[in-house]
Parts: structure tokens; C-alpha cells; sequence
């Protein structure tokens, strides 16, 4: 298998020139996997105290309802956005149904902080990183797959699209089971043709090296089935969710005057001039609006809002860690994008009872259903945008309605219990033919000579 990727890694190498960066680091990694494929055989022969890492603990039972020892790795801990905050809710989540989970990742911030704040275990890398740079990610390839055979896990569970194919990797050359969890696809529809063509590949390139893929939302499952990435029955749906809020933390949509909000990083993905040109043909209407987080693009925002001349009504928060109070104190939640996979800031704001007006962009129709908790509107339409604001503007019997709605669907389909469920459901199945196959692995190594 290893070889074959390698082989395909070259070709792609080869059809896209302009991307030499990503053939680059397909061919190193699967050429370091290969290795280290050959090198099992060495550890089968008699190194037991590797062998004894892909063993299960004495007690510690894998398939069926036994503890699961899994590791969560995700690329970076800093900025914080939707896969870290999974990864924490779910680490968090698992270790309280009795499993034994460890985060993996890179960097500092919020997301560390917080985990260990649980003390919950957390391994910090030196040399993953986001950025593609061949031997950067070559030393990140031996660095994670290190790890992983000191920890020993039953199994890897990677999320962001770095730690996904380095992860997988590395757990396919240690005999480790690896879901990878996709929170939205490089190439969904809003990506450039050249880069999500590049994507593509790599992701086709990586699928096999999975068990299973999660997707979190249905579109996105169909998305890779139709681009080839693997077969229906490695592909499985597993919803975002998040846990609930006090009562406190709840929303008042039918408050005046109306607080607008936008969780979402200034960067191409989010559309901030299509909502600011929107609500620079409201300025008769009474509103404000926060803008939540941070980014490259902030800057060029700020002075969107002054040439538009509504600066004084719009406050640019940057980055928040109380998210959940933000939205308490809106009466309207707002996602304008480009693309997205299924993001948990919608999610947050059904949760709060908050009316959503966002781009019918991926996954979020599956969340926010149009006309009834909130409204859909075709990217980058700000007259559609303007028209949707200004109605729930006059009405706040319409918010009110709107908002739990929303609230509704969230406590059906949304919630934390939901997605952990699920999830290891999904992991359970996984491990359960792998462990066995790994116990006839140690019993052949056991009739090697030494």
C-alpha cells in the first residue's frame, strides 16, 4: 500500500508542476512510511518493547464496550477555530464515558490552556506546522509517528487536513487504525479551481491509509464521494455538536434595538465586504454590529466600514474567549462566507436562540433551514443579505419564532451527547476487527526467530 502511494505521489509530482511543494511531501512522507513499513518486520522479530506499544494495557479491552486509548491529533492549537474546539469538547467528552484520550498537536494558546485546565493529557510538537515545507513536514512525519509508538493508542483520531495525512501515515506504519475527521474539504465549491484540484489529489492520495473518514455534514460526504476520494462504506456523517449554556448564556431576540454578530476570521473564507455592503443600505434602520475575531483581512475591514461610513456602529472584538456571552447579548446572528464545512459558530447561535441569516454555502442548510430558523442566501448576494436583515429588523415576533426554532433543532440533532455518541460508535467499529488483526500480528512475531 505505502508503495503504491508512493508511486502515485510521484505522478501527481509529475502532472502538477505548480504544486511541487505538495508532490514534494507526498514523496518524502510515503518514502519514510515505506521505511518504516520494512521496519515493522524488525519489531515483529523480537523488539518487544514496541510491540508491546500496539498492545493492549492489561485490563484494557479494545472493540465491544472496553476502555478505548485514543489519540486526537490536530495541527495547531493557536488560531483557535471549529476542529479545535471539537477535538477539546470530544477529548473532554470521551474521558468522561471512561476512555483514555491524549491530545497531540503544535503551538500555544487558549486550546492548550484549556485542556489542561481539565487535565486532560496533552503532548506538544515541535515540528508540525500548517504551512507546507517538505522537510519541515518530513521531521513532523518522524516526530508524530514517534509519539504515537510511545503512546501506544488503539487509536488515531485525526483532525485538520496537515495532521491528516501525516497521522494517517504514521499510524498505517504502525499498525494503528486512523479516522480522520474532515472538517470541511479543500476543495469545496468557493476554493480556486488550481488549489482545490491540488487538494484533491492529495486527499486521494491519503483516503486508504484511513479506517474510517468522518465527514460533518452530509455535503461534505457527498462532495468526496462524487471527487472520487473513496468508496460510501469508509464514509460516515457524524454532525458537529456542541454542549449547552445556562439559562443566563440564552439569547433575547426580541430585544431592541437589535445587536447583530459575526463570529468568523478575517480571511478569504468569510465574506465581511458582502455583509458591510449590505448593511451600508440599512443606515435608517437602528442597529450595531460586533464583529467577533481576528485575521489578516482586519485591517482592510475597518477601513471597509469607515468608506462605507458605518465604523460607528460597527465594534471589531478580535478574538473572545467568552463567545457564548457575546451572542447572549445579540438578537441576530449573522455568517456571511465564501465556503465552509459545518461550522460550529451556527451551531452556537441555535443553541443561544439566536435567528441565523448565513451563506447557503455547504453544510450549513443542513443546520439552518430557510424561512423557518433563519435564512439561506446564495454567496455573495448582499442585496439578498440586506433584504433578510431588514425583515427580521422590523419583526421581533419574527426573531422570536426564528430563534426557537432553531433552539429546537439544535436540542434534536446538535448536541454534544449527540456527536460523542456517534463518534465512538463510529471508533468502536473501527477497532474492533484491527485489534484482532493486531493480536495475530504479536502471536506471528512471537514464532519469528529473535
Amino acid at each position: 500500500m505505502v508503495t503504491d502511494i508512493a508511486a502515485a505521489a510521484e505522478c501527481y509530482f509529475v502532472q502538477f508542476p505548480g504544486h511541487l511543494a505538495s508532490g514534494i511531501l507526498l514523496a518524502s512522507l510515503a518514502s519514510s512510511a515505506r521505511q518504516a513499513t520494512v521496519g515493522r518486520l524488525s519489531i515483529m522479530a523480537g523488539r518487544s518493547s514496541q510491540v508491546g506499544n500496539m498492545i493492549p494495557e492489561p485490563g484494557h479491552q479494545v472493540g465491544g464496550f472496553g476502555t478505548m486509548k485514543i489519540a486526537f491529533l490536530v495541527t495547531r492549537a493557536d488560531p483557535v477555530g471549529g476542529a479545535q474546539i471539537h477535538v477539546r469538547d470530544l477529548a473532554l467528552a470521551v474521558r468522561s464515558k471512561g476512555h483514555l484520550p491524549t491530545v497531540i498537536t503544535s503551538g500555544t494558546g487558549a486550546f492548550i490552556d484549556d485542556l489542561r485546565a481539565h487535565q486532560a493529557p496533552v503532548i506538544v510538537l515541535k515540528h508540525l506546522s500548517a504551512p507546507i515545507s517538505a522537510i519541515q513536514d518530513l521531521r513532523a512525519f518522524r516526530e508524530v509517528r514517534a509519539t504515537l509508538r510511545k503512546l501506544g493508542p488503539d487509536l488515531v483520531a485525526t483532525h485538520s487536513s496537515k495532521a491528516g495525512i501525516l497521522g494517517r501515515l504514521a499510524g498505517r506504519t504502525l499498525g494503528i487504525p486512523v479516522v480522520f475527521t474532515a472538517h470541511g474539504w479543500a476543495f469545496t465549491p468557493g476554493i480556486a479551481p488550481s488549489r482545490a484540484a491540488v487538494y484533491r489529489g492529495i486527499e486521494r492520495l491519503a483516503a486508504p491509509l484511513s479506517s474510517k473518514i468522518i465527514t460533518v455534514s452530509e455535503f461534505d460526504r457527498q462532495l468526496a464521494l462524487k471527487a472520487g476520494i473513496t468508496s460510501g462504506d469508509r464514509l460516515v456523517t457524524v454532525y458537529n455538536g456542541i454542549p449547552d449554556v445556562p439559562l443566563d448564556r440564552r439569547a433575547d431576540p426580541g430585544r431592541n434595538p437589535v445587536r447583530l454578530v459575526m463570529v468568523a476570521r478575517f480571511e478569504a473564507q468569510k465574506d465581511h465586504p458582502t455583509l458591510l455592503h449590505a448593511l451600508a443600505g440599512l443606515r435608517d434602520e437602528p442597529w450595531e454590529l460586533d464583529l467577533i475575531g481576528d485575521g489578516p483581512l482586519r485591517g482592510d475591514m475597518e477601513l471597509l466600514a469607515k468608506n462605507l461610513e458605518i465604523d460607528t456602529r460597527v465594534r471589531f472584538l478580535g478574538q473572545r474567549r467568552d463567545v457564548d456571552q457575546c451572542l447572549a447579548q445579540a438578537q441576530i446572528s449573522l455568517l456571511v462566507s465564501n465556503w465552509e464545512g459545518f461550522p460550529l459558530t451556527v451551531l452556537e447561535a441555535m443553541r443561544a436562540g439566536l435567528p441565523v441569516v448565513a451563506s447557503a454555502v455547504a453544510g450549513i442548510g443542513e443546520a439552518v433551514r430557510d424561512q423557518e430558523s433563519g435564512y439561506l442566501i446564495p454567496r455573495g448576494d448582499a442585496a439578498l443579505v440586506r433584504e433578510r436583515i431588514g425583515r427580521l429588523l422590523m419583526s421581533a415576533p419574527l426573531r422570536i419564532e426564528m430563534g426557537a426554532r432553531g433552539r429546537a433543532i439544535w436540542e434534536q440533532h446538535f448536541t454534544l451527547d449527540e456527536m460523542v455518541n456517534r463518534t465512538l460508535s463510529v471508533y468502536r467499529e473501527v477497532i474492533g476487527p484491527t485489534s484482532r488483526r493486531v493480536d495475530q500480528d504479536t502471536r506471528l512475531a512471537s514464532r519469528l526467530p529473535a
